[in-house]
C-alpha cells in the first residue's frame, strides 16, 4: 500500500468496507473494481441515474472525535460529473450538503469534506453519508477509493488576515433604510437609531381597522381577537406615533384578503374552526377550548367551513377608507404623514396560513389583480404614498404561485408562458405603467430566511454556527450553492436587483423579513453584523429584520454598532467603499465613509468560534497615518477600546473570537491646491478628502472672492481647467458644508 493513515482515523473503504460500514447505496456499484484504482487492489465503480448515490451506513456512529471525511475520486474516461456529499443524523437526512468540484476525466483527486459542512459535527448519531448525483440525468461512471474519517483537528486560522481598503474604489451610497426592524418600541428605535419600523406578519393580513382586531390564522387557532382599544384604527395610529417619536418611518401592512376579523359580543373572541360546529380536532386553544386548529382527528383538514363564523367580507374600498383615516390623522406622505404602505403578506402561503378563508392557493392572476387594485386605491387617496410588495416568503414563493405550490404542479406557470412568478408579476406592473402612465409599485420586497438545519432558531451547535457563518453568502455570492434543501445558487440581492432592472426599472428593492437565529448568542451577533454589511455593500434599498431583538442580546448590539455605537447616534458610513478580505467565511470586512465629517469607518467581523485573529488593514487613498478609534462588540457588550495608531497606511489589530470591531478613522488629509499655467489655460489641481465636495473660488485682491466651479473628489486629485488671464489671479478651494 502506498497510502497510510493516522492510528486514530477510521477507514470506511480500503479494498473493501471496513469497521462495520455497510452498503446502503441506491446506485449501481462494484466494490471490487480493478481499474482504475488509487491504491491497493480494488476501488469502487459507481454508475448513477438521476439523484442516485453511493451510500455508507453505520447506525448511530459517534463522530465527535472526527472532523473530516476524505476520499479519492476519479471522473473516469468522460468526467464532468456533478456530485454532492450529504449525511444523516439518526434516520433523518440533514439538509446541509457539500458540493464536489466538477470531476476531470481520468484523474484521481483527494476530496476533503468538513463534517460541519454536512451538519454532523460533534454528534453521536450520524447514521450514514453518501456521494450523490446532483442532477436528474444519468451520469458517466466514476470511481471512489480510500474513504477515511479523519480525526486531525481543523487547520488553524491564518497567522494574519489581510484586508484591503480603498476609499476611492466601489463608491456608492448606502441607504440608511437597510437598518430597519419590525415592531420596535420607541425606546429601542431611538437607541438603535433605526430609520424604519415595520408593522407586518401573518395577523396583519386579517386586521379589521374598524373594530381594531385581527384573525391570527394558523399562528393561533384561526381566532379573531380584539386589541385592548376599541377605537377604530388605533393599532396603526399608535404604531405610527411610536415610530415617529423615535424618528423612524413606519411601514403599515394593508390587508388584501377577501375576509378580515369580526369580533363577538363585548369584543369577544371568535373561532373559525369551532369544535362544537365542525367536530373534534387534533388540537385546540387551552384558553378557548372551542377553538380548534382546523385539522380533524383523521389528519384531514376541515373543509367547507363558513368564513362568516369569525370574519366579515373585505374589499379594496374598505381598506381605502383606512388609508383615508390615516391621512386624515397623519396627513399625506409628503406632508409628514405615513410614507410606506405594504400590500398584505406572503400571498403564496395564504392557502395554509389563512386556509379558513382562502383554502385554494393564490394564482398569479389573483395576486396581480389584487395588488394593482389595492395599490391604485392607496394612491388615489395619497398619490405620493410608497407602495411595497409582494412580500413573498422565500425561494419557492419567488418562483411559484400559491396555486402551483399547493398542488405541487405547474398549471399556473404553464398558463403564463412558463414564466417564474415574481419576474412575471413585475413585468405586469411595467406593462400597466406603460399603458396608464401610473407607477403602482414603488418597492419590490421579499422575505428571506436561511433554510439550513437549525439556522433560524436557537441552535448553537458547532455545525450550525459554522453553517450560519457561511450561509450569508446566499445573499450575494453568484457562485455559492446554498447548503440547504434549496441546493441552488440564490444570490438574493443581485437576483432581485436584476429582476427589477429587467422587468420594472425604477423600483427599489427590499428584504422586509429576515432572521438568522441565535439572537442571544455572539454567533447571531456576528452574522447580523455580516448581513448589515452585505446589505450596504450590495446596494439593497430597504430592510427590516424580523423582529427587533431583545435589547439585552448581542444581536441587538450588533445593529447598534452600525447605528449608534457611542450613544450619540454616530454611525457607520453612508458611502460604501472597497473592503476586500480573503477569508470571508471566517473574517469579513466592510467599509464606508461618512458624508458629514469624512471619517472612514471599517467593520471587521471575526467569525471564528474560538480563535483570536490578527488582522492587517491596508488603506489606500485616505492618508498614510493617524489615530483610529476602536469600538468592539465582544461577549455581549460594546466597549470603547484605546485608540490605535496606524502608519504607512497600515492598521494592525488583534481581534477576539466571535467579535465585531468598528474602526473609525477621522480625516487627516489637508487639502492642497496647485495652479499650473499652460498656454491659454490654467490647470488647477486639488488634493483633498475623497468624497468631499469643494467650491473653487478666485480673487484678484484676496478680499473679494467669486465662485468658479464646484467638484467632488472621486479619486486622489481633482482638476479644473480654467481660461488664462493677463492679470494676477488667486485661487482657493472651500470645502462645501
Amino acid at each position: 500500500m502506498c497510502f497510510s493513515i493516522a492510528s486514530a482515523d477510521q477507514t470506511v473503504y480500503d479494498d473493501s468496507r471496513q469497521n462495520n460500514w455497510q452498503d446502503w447505496s441506491w446506485s449501481a456499484n462494484n466494490f471490487q473494481n480493478t481499474n482504475p484504482v488509487h491504491s491497493g487492489t480494488y476501488s469502487i465503480s459507481v454508475v448513477c441515474d438521476g439523484w442516485e448515490a453511493l451510500s455508507f451506513e453505520n447506525p448511530t456512529f459517534d463522530v465527535t472525535a472526527y472532523t473530516n471525511i476524505t476520499f479519492w475520486i476519479n471522473g473516469g474516461p468522460t468526467g464532468g460529473q456533478n456530485l454532492i456529499v450529504k449525511a444523516a443524523l439518526g434516520a433523518a437526512a440533514n439538509s446541509s450538503s457539500y458540493t464536489i468540484p466538477t470531476l476531470p476525466a481520468n484523474t484521481w483527486q483527494r476530496i476533503t469534506v468538513p463534517l460541519y459542512a454536512l451538519g454532523v459535527t460533534n454528534v453521536g448519531d450520524m447514521d450514514r453519508f453518501w456521494i450523490a448525483n446532483n442532477t436528474a440525468s444519468t451520469i458517466p461512471v466514476f470511481y471512489v477509493d480510500d474513504i477515511v474519517l479523519i480525526s486531525a483537528p481543523p487547520p488553524p486560522p491564518p497567522s494574519t488576515n489581510f484586508i484591503t481598503i480603498d476609499v476611492a474604489a466601489n463608491r456608492h451610497a448606502i441607504s440608511p433604510e437597510i437598518y430597519g426592524v419590525a415592531y420596535g418600541t420607541t425606546a429601542d428605535l431611538n437607541d438603535l437609531n433605526s430609520p424604519v419600523n415595520r408593522l407586518g406578519g401573518n395577523n396583519t393580513s386579517r386586521y379589521n381597522w374598524q373594530v381594531n382586531g385581527d384573525n391570527r390564522g394558523s399562528d393561533w387557532f384561526f381566532e379573531s381577537i380584539g386589541d385592548t382599544s376599541s377605537v377604530a384604527g388605533e393599532r396603526g395610529d399608535t404604531f405610527i406615533s411610536n415610530s415617529k417619536a423615535a424618528g423612524a418611518q413606519p411601514l403599515i401592512t394593508v390587508p388584501m384578503l377577501d375576509w378580515i376579523a369580526k369580533l363577538g359580543p363585548s369584543r369577544g373572541k371568535l373561532a373559525s374552526f369551532s369544535i362544537a360546529k365542525y367536530g373534534l380536532q387534533t388540537n385546540h386553544d387551552v384558553y378557548m377550548t372551542d377553538a380548534g386548529n382546523g385539522v380533524k382527528t383523521n389528519g384531514q383538514y376541515v373543509v367547507g367551513n363558513d368564513p362568516n363564523d369569525a370574519n366579515i367580507p373585505s374589499t379594496s374600498s374598505y381598506q381605502q377608507n383606512w388609508v383615508q383615516h390615516i391621512t386624515n390623522v397623519w396627513h399625506t406622505a409628503t406632508n409628514g404623514g405615513l410614507r410606506y404602505y405594504i400590500l398584505d403578506n406572503e400571498y403564496s402561503l395564504w392557502h395554509e396560513t389563512h386556509r379558513d378563508v382562502h383554502p385554494t392557493g393564490a394564482t398569479m392572476d389573483e395576486v396581480r389583480n389584487k395588488m394593482m387594485d389595492y395599490a391604485a386605491k392607496i394612491k388615489a387617496v395619497d398619490p405620493n404614498a410608497i407602495v411595497v410588495g409582494p412580500e413573498e416568503w422565500g425561494w419557492l414563493g419567488y418562483l411559484n404561485s400559491g396555486y402551483d405550490f399547493q398542488t405541487g404542479g405547474s398549471t399556473d406557470r404553464a398558463n403564463h408562458g412558463g414564466k417564474d412568478y415574481l419576474p412575471w408579476l413585475l413585468d405586469q406592473f411595467r406593462q400597466s405603467n406603460n399603458v396608464t402612465g401610473k407607477r403602482l409599485l414603488d418597492v419590490f420586497s421579499v422575505h428571506y430566511y436561511p433554510q439550513g438545519s437549525g439556522e433560524f432558531g436557537t441552535n448553537v451547535s458547532t455545525a450550525t454556527q459554522l453553517l450560519r457563518n457561511k450561509s450569508t453568502r446566499s445573499l450575494w455570492d453568484t457562485n455559492y450553492v446554498d447548503a440547504s434543501w434549496i441546493a441552488q445558487k440564490i444570490y438574493l440581492i443581485p437576483r432581485i436587483k436584476s429582476w427589477v432592472a429587467t422587468y420594472y426599472p425604477g423600483c427599489r428593492t427590499a428584504v422586509t423579513e429576515y432572521n438568522w437565529g441565535a439572537e442571544d448568542h455572539m454567533n447571531g451577533a456576528t452574522v447580523q453584523a455580516d448581513i448589515l454589511g452585505i446589505f450596504g455593500r450590495e446596494g439593497l434599498d430597504l430592510a427590516t429584520r424580523w423582529t427587533t431583538p431583545a435589547n439585552t442580546t448581542p444581536t441587538y448590539k450588533a445593529i447598534k454598532l452600525y447605528r449608534n455605537y457611542d450613544g450619540n447616534k454616530s454611525t457607520f458610513g453612508d458611502t460604501s467603499i472597497l473592503a476586500a478580505a480573503t477569508n470571508i467565511d471566517n473574517v469579513a470586512a466592510f467599509a464606508a465613509q461618512r458624508t458629514n465629517d469624512g471619517a472612514l469607518t471599517i467593520m471587521v467581523i471575526n467569525k471564528y468560534l474560538a480563535n483570536t485573529v490578527p488582522v492587517s488593514l491596508g488603506i489606500s487613498n485616505f492618508g498614510n497615518g493617524g489615530s483610529a478609534q476602536v469600538w468592539q462588540l465582544n461577549t455581549n457588550a460594546i466597549s470603547h477600546l484605546p485608540n490605535l495608531t496606524y502608519t504607512n497606511a497600515i492598521l494592525n489589530a488583534t481581534l477576539p473570537a466571535q467579535s465585531v470591531t468598528l474602526f473609525v478613522l477621522p480625516v487627516t488629509a489637508t487639502a492642497t491646491l496647485k495652479a499650473s499655467p499652460g498656454g491659454s489655460q490654467v490647470d488647477v489641481a486639488l488634493n483633498g478628502q475623497i468624497g468631499a465636495t469643494y467650491i473653487l473660488q478666485s480673487s484678484s485682491n484676496l478680499t473679494n472672492w467669486s465662485n468658479n466651479s464646484t467638484g467632488t473628489l472621486t479619486s486622489a486629485q481633482l482638476h479644473w481647467m480654467l481660461p488664462g488671464t493677463n492679470s494676477k489671479t488667486f485661487y482657493r478651494a472651500v470645502k462645501s458644508p
